[in-house]
């Protein structure tokens, strides 16, 4: 996924996955190439009245990592919640801040975005489109964005959840949360639930899903 001088644009929530994945980048750059440069970027979504504690908090993290970056405050968060929005607030969530993640990429001329999507994520994405997108994709582990000036990377994609929370305790990185409403109560938080109810009847089978996803019989689609 990395090449000598990259200029690599690690796009932080405040969740362990993305956290980890930076404190990684951070403490193992030299292994993964020469002369590679690794910026943040932290979009805060608007939540509740802990927007300066959460910048401070991500601040401090990154000092501590030696990572420089940029830290974007916003009302994306209540404006999706509010009656202006029609869409689903999770998805203007998202794209809105995409929009901003890729504006810092610009500016710091960095040819790679990482996400911190991990396994149980990729299968979740899976279900969520065939369900409610009518299509079968989920998020790849390296793709080419605007003709070729970006590659969206996912170093976590063979990591499970459980696994990144653990390192994340362990390092007792400061993971937070940001007190969005609709935490608990969205299309893919029902998703993660019946994975887990289905995991508990049938064992395996959150495994059987992601790696069916490597063993498309086309011939046997419509």
């Amino acid at each position: 996924m990395f090449q000598s001088r990259d200029a690599v644009l690690m796009a932080v929530s405040g969740g362990a996955d993305s956290l980890s994945l930076l404190h990684l980048l951070a403490r193992r750059l030299h292994v993964y190439g020469a002369d590679i440069t690794v910026r943040a970027v932290y979009v805060d979504m608007g939540f509740g009245e802990a927007v300066e504690a959460r910048c401070q908090t991500m601040r401090a993290f990154w000092h501590h990592l030696g990572i420089s970056g940029l830290i974007i405050r916003t009302a994306i968060g209540p404006y999706a919640h509010s009656e202006a929005n029609r869409e689903n607030p999770c998805f203007l969530c998202s794209r809105i801040r995409r929009k901003h993640i890729f504006a810092a990429a610009e500016h710091f001329q960095c040819n790679k975005i990482l996400f911190g999507h991990h396994k149980d994520d990729l299968v979740e994405t899976l279900l969520l489109n065939m369900i409610f997108g009518r299509e079968i994709s989920t998020s790849p582990p390296k793709l080419s964005v605007h003709d070729g000036r970006f590659h969206i990377l996912r170093p976590f994609v063979y990591a499970e959840e459980a696994l990144i929370k653990a390192y994340a305790g362990v390092h007792t990185l400061p993971v937070f949360q940001q007190m969005c409403p609709s935490d608990g109560a969205s299309r893919r938080h029902a998703i993660k639930a019946w994975l887990q109810q289905l995991e508990e009847s049938f064992p395996g089978s959150r495994e059987n899903l992601f790696h069916s996803m490597k063993r498309v019989k086309r011939d046997y689609l419509l």
